[in-house]
């Protein structure tokens, strides 16, 4: 059984279908905290650890053999925990991702509270590699208004544009679980990564082989 650690409701479906893509048949057991989101957003991600290990635990002691945080801002928080099983980021595969694919990265962010956590997991994934990257960031003014007011396909569209308008980029990255499907409603020259598939596949292997 995968475990996973939403901070929106939002992600529930993405990963339900992901599952019957990616690895049907596979139990998967959702736990959806926005209060985690809201504090992390207001005291930084820090505050939330008692609380997120919590979480993982009860996971855990719920038979879960692998959890995927799918929380940007919460993400190191969780990867830090030790409770006994992994514990996925979901950013992470795409991070690597990235490294692997150009050293101008620009990253998109919703919230201005993912930028600092997004970056530092390129700078680690640049590290591990030996890889010298250049990340730049453009926060999405407006969406996450969208997002908040359930305005699911003007948050979309507005990341879609910016999307569009980005140059001077060797690959592009999406810094929100929630932002994935915004690749899909443009086109350009370079990758767009997002996280979902790219997270899911490596919580599904971490669970398997348990």
């Amino acid at each position: 059984m995968l475990a996973l650690l939403h901070t929106s409701p939002a992600h529930v479906e993405t990963f339900d279908r992901l599952r019957d893509e990616e690895a049907p048949g596979l139990v998967l057991r959702p736990t959806v905290d926005e209060a985690l989101l809201a504090r992390a957003r207001a005291a930084g991600p820090a505050s939330v650890k008692s609380d997120v290990e919590d979480a993982l635990q009860a996971a855990r002691d719920s038979g879960a053999t692998a959890v995927l945080c799918t929380c940007s801002t919460i993400g190191a928080v969780a990867e830090a925990a030790r409770v006994g099983v992994p514990v996925v980021r979901v950013d992470r595969p795409m991070a690597a991702a990235a490294v692997a694919t150009g050293s101008r990265i620009r990253i998109l962010a919703a919230l201005a509270g993912t930028v600092d956590p997004t970056m530092e997991l390129i700078a680690e994934e640049a590290a591990a590699c030996g890889r010298a990257v250049t990340a730049s960031v453009t926060i999405v003014d407006g969406a996450w208004a969208l997002f908040d007011s359930g305005d699911r396909e003007g948050y979309l569209a507005t990341i879609a544009d910016v999307i569009a308008a980005t140059t001077d980029a060797d690959v592009i990255v999406l810094a929100q679980a929630s932002m994935a499907d915004a690749a899909d409603l443009t086109t350009v020259d370079v990758p767009v990564l997002s996280s979902p598939r790219l997270g899911f596949r490596a919580a599904v292997r971490a669970a398997q082989t348990r």
